[in-house]
């Protein structure tokens, strides 16, 4: 049963003879908190609000018919919610109370309780729709004050087929490969700084589908058509032969394997030449699509990234290329 554990679950299958079950139902208050119970899962408080009746007595009976095999009852920290779950109550005990429920009828006294607990159960549904509104503003924060923020990356990713044989090109630390190497069968990070490599090591030690690799991204260490899908993530301004690069890509794709691509827009901050080694200064659409096709790559999507305020580079582009079949390539049908 969805929302119940399974020790609840068995908890409500541990049926006691029939006999007790008749005697459960001696008590017109008794039948009252069924038939309310057979409609709605009410807390003790709540029904003790519909029958009107003190908790005390409400308890009482509920006691009396959760031993008797009538309820299911489901823990929510320190409160306990009863429903009558006709599932679990055996065929004797479901005929049973058809047979008590069709003869104590629709009318008063259950036709107001029924009315009361479907308005506790609405008023219930408001009270949760009013806090979401009141927190509306702020439920990024208040989310992330209770559940933390490291949630929605791994979340995305379960996205991903299983299989998938993925690299990250200029991995740097490791920082995609590690979150990649959970959701899929392979990573591969691939930097050309010894350092970086030696760091990424460190991340992602004990993950056993991860290999790690120093060397140049124009001369892959992997065999022709070896991946599913490539990263490469602010490295391509770094790289001054960038058709060479994206050759050795298509190299080891698969055919319809995807390359996705993050790095800066055009812009004209020169001194970025001198200060960081940048060897372009980003990249426009047209120009990466005519170097991406000449090197067998089609240029599938192309994405501006929101502008972050606080950021002092200029704004990203998300591009994603999917090598095309040989015979594509060729020109042959």
């Amino acid at each position: 049963m969805d929302g119940w554990s399974a020790s609840e679950y068995r908890e409500s299958m541990q049926r006691p003879p029939l006999v007790d079950r008749l005697s459960a139902l001696s008590d017109p208050t008794r039948l009252r908190l069924l038939r309310v119970l057979e409609a709605e899962e009410l807390g003790v408080g709540e029904l003790s609000r519909v029958l009107q009746l003190a908790q005390s007595t409400v308890s009482r009976h509920l006691k009396v018919l959760h031993e008797g095999g009538w309820l299911a009852r489901r823990s929510e920290g320190t409160a306990n919610y009863f429903r009558l779950a006709v599932d679990v109550l055996g065929d004797d005990g479901a005929r049973l109370w058809s047979v008590v429920a069709d003869q104590s009828g629709t009318g008063e006294p259950y036709a107001s309780d029924l009315r009361r607990a479907r308005g506790l159960v609405a008023l219930r549904e408001a009270d949760a729709q009013a806090f979401f509104a009141r927190h509306a503003g702020r439920w990024d924060g208040l989310r992330r004050d209770l559940f933390g923020d490291g949630f929605l990356l791994p979340t995305l990713l379960a996205l991903l087929p299983e299989d998938l044989v993925v690299a990250d090109l200029g991995c740097g630390t490791g920082e995609v490969v590690a979150a990649l190497a959970p959701c899929v069968r392979q990573v591969v990070g691939v930097d050309r700084e010894p350092a970086m490599i030696e760091a990424a090591g460190r991340r992602t030690a004990g993950l056993a589908n991860v290999a790690l690799h120093a060397a140049s991204l124009d001369a892959l260490p992997l065999p022709d058509e070896t991946l599913d899908a490539a990263t490469l993530m602010l490295v391509l301004h770094h790289i001054r032969e960038v058709d060479a690069v994206l050759r050795e890509v298509v190299r080891v794709l698969r055919p319809g394997g995807r390359l996705v691509l993050l790095d800066m827009q055009a812009h004209d901050r020169r001194e970025y030449q001198r200060t960081m080694g940048h060897q372009h200064l980003g990249f426009e659409r047209e120009a990466l699509a005519a170097v991406a096709a000449s090197s067998g790559l089609a240029l599938r999507a192309w994405r501006v990234q929101p502008e972050v305020p606080a950021a002092l580079a200029p704004p990203l582009f998300l591009a994603v290329l999917e090598r095309v079949a040989p015979e594509a390539q060729s020109g042959r049908p």
